[in-house]
């Protein structure tokens, strides 16, 4: 969740994550109706880190029956990586909210580096289920195309939000970065889903 979407109706400074909190521990329909609530956070950057940890999952799954070394291990790890920024993106988000004018600036170019993370994972992730999709199980060829694309999707949603978090300064290096995970993430899917 960002600030800079200017949420008016979700805008609750009162209703804050506290530490303590681990999204991915709840129950999915949990998580899902605290997306729908009312208050601003969890929001977009917390699905897509979701999003890119059960597109790793989907790899891992592919992984056991294909002839990559280590591509288990290596979906493992993403997944391990990516899952807890769902919850580092919402007490991110959190604090931009709770942050003052002054301060507003920091705050957004601090929670930028949770989906600029998500992004590099999430290219990650996509890249290796290419890999899975051309040279694992046929039979799981499906799931290795579905983490190809929804690592895509989660990381053209976290480059977005970068963006829109340091819109004050269009020339940060962490833009440039992140549009570059979210095109070789595009670029990835697109070759899996035609079997290159």
């Amino acid at each position: 969740g960002r600030a800079h979407r200017h949420r008016r109706a979700r805008r609750d400074r009162g209703a804050r994550l506290s530490p303590a909190d681990d999204l991915l521990r709840e129950p999915l329909g949990d998580f899902v109706a605290r997306v729908a609530a009312p208050a601003p956070a969890p929001a977009a950057g917390s699905c897509a880190a979701v999003v890119a940890a059960l597109a790793a999952a989907l790899g891992a799954m592919a992984a056991r029956a294909s002839r990559i070394e280590g591509a288990e291990r290596r979906c493992r790890a993403l997944m391990d990586r990516v899952s807890p920024l769902a919850q580092a993106d919402a007490e991110a988000y959190s604090e931009v909210l709770r942050a003052s004018a002054a301060e507003r600036g920091v705050a957004l170019g601090r929670a930028s580096e949770v989906p600029l993370a998500v992004a590099e994972a999430a290219r990650a992730t996509s890249e290796l289920g290419t890999e899975l999709s051309a040279a694992g199980d046929p039979k799981l060829r499906g799931e290795a195309i579905a983490a190809a694309i929804l690592g895509e999707a989660a990381a053209r949603v976290a480059a977005v939000l970068v963006e829109m978090n340091l819109a004050s300064d269009p020339g940060d290096a962490r833009i440039r970065r992140a549009r570059e995970h979210a095109e070789a993430a595009q670029h990835a899917a697109r070759r899996a889903a035609e079997g290159r």
